[in-house]
């Protein structure tokens, strides 16, 4: 089956209509250390909070707005209809899944991936039980206090507040990279290879790929799993079909 288009990941995104402490409602403040994304809206209203070194921003999103940001961007949906929906799509597909999200949970959380992995786990101690939806908002609330604190910090003109999370971030991923890397070379770069080869192919006159054309299709997905910012439908295209 053809890879899906530019190696990216695709997911329906229902986000949380949970209350939150600031009175707010929506999902879990992270940053993505590699990945750029992007929110297609396609129902009910809401914003996007962002903390950067430029600052703190929202991004109101209404049906058909298309806002994206790139790694390094602490973001935040906020739920402000109980409506809110949107179409994720992910730079990198399997990254963001393989630990390329951190969240936004307090400094004694972040100490080491053994530690941070406990605070986030959407499962009993040692992964006991299903993931539960109680957990999901137990997780949610410690990445918005840890949020909450970094934008106060930060407002305060302690900007050193920011540079200690990312430093953290990184150190988290230090014992995943080798499995990023080859993430990344069997699928972006690998994508990304095969259309130079095409060019090549093309200024040969070689047109023999394109008697590969295809037409594929994923169903919508039959179920939602408990993501950081919402209930998500991940478009997986293993289970690809023929258009």
């Amino acid at each position: 089956m053809p890879p899906f288009p530019g190696a990216v990941g695709i997911s329906g995104l229902q986000v949380y209509p949970w209350q939150t402490d600031d009175g707010l409602h929506g999902g879990s403040p992270h940053v993505h250390l590699c990945c750029a994304e992007c929110y297609v809206v396609v129902a009910g209203r809401g914003r996007l909070q962002t903390l950067t070194p430029q600052g703190f921003e929202e991004s109101t999103l209404t049906p058909g707005d298309v806002v994206w940001f790139t790694p390094g961007t602490i973001h935040r949906a906020v739920n402000d209809d109980g409506a809110l929906q949107v179409v994720v799509v992910m730079q990198n597909s399997g990254l963001p899944e393989a630990g390329d999200a951190v969240l936004t949970v307090p400094p004694a959380h972040l100490v080491d991936l053994p530690t941070y992995r406990r605070a986030v786990s959407l499962t009993g101690p040692g992964g006991a039980g299903s993931p539960s939806a109680d957990r999901a908002r137990a997780r949610r609330d410690l990445a918005i206090e840890g949020f909450t604190e970094l934008r106060r910090r930060y407002e305060a003109g302690d900007t050193a507040a920011l540079d200690e999370f990312y430093t953290a971030a990184t150190a988290l991923a230090g014992p995943q990279l080798d499995a990023w890397q080859a993430r990344w070379e069997s699928g972006p770069v690998a994508v990304s290879r095969q259309t130079g080869e095409q060019i090549d192919a093309l200024r040969r006159g070689d047109h023999s790929h394109l008697a590969a054309a295809a037409v594929s299709r994923i169903a919508r997905p039959d179920r939602t799993t408990l993501g950081m910012c919402g209930y998500l439908s991940p478009y997986d295209p293993l289970r690809a079909g023929r258009g």
